[in-house]
């Protein structure tokens, strides 16, 4: 795994709250080896969003927007399954 990826993935693992580290850490361990850079930079712009944003999100609770860069990646991160709504 590239430099890259490997702080990806530290930043998907160390978000602050124990959901979202599982959430976007199983995402990240599953699927970031198979992003090329622009869904990386998508991937990377989604990080920079906060914890309730992306688990409001994921848990249905929220729409997500359709109109960011990341817009694909929350779809696929909802599809990914690995919590417990």
């Amino acid at each position: 795994m590239d430099n890259r990826r490997k702080k990806l993935l530290f930043r998907s693992w160390h978000r602050g709250t124990k959901e979202m580290d599982i959430i976007l850490g199983n995402f990240a361990e599953k699927h970031l080896a198979a992003l090329d850079d622009t869904q990386l930079d998508a991937y990377e712009s989604l990080l920079e969003v906060p914890d309730p944003d992306i688990y409001n999100w994921v848990t249905g609770k929220n729409t997500p927007p359709a109109n960011e860069p990341y817009s694909n990646l929350v779809e696929k991160i909802i599809n990914n399954k690995v919590y417990e709504a």
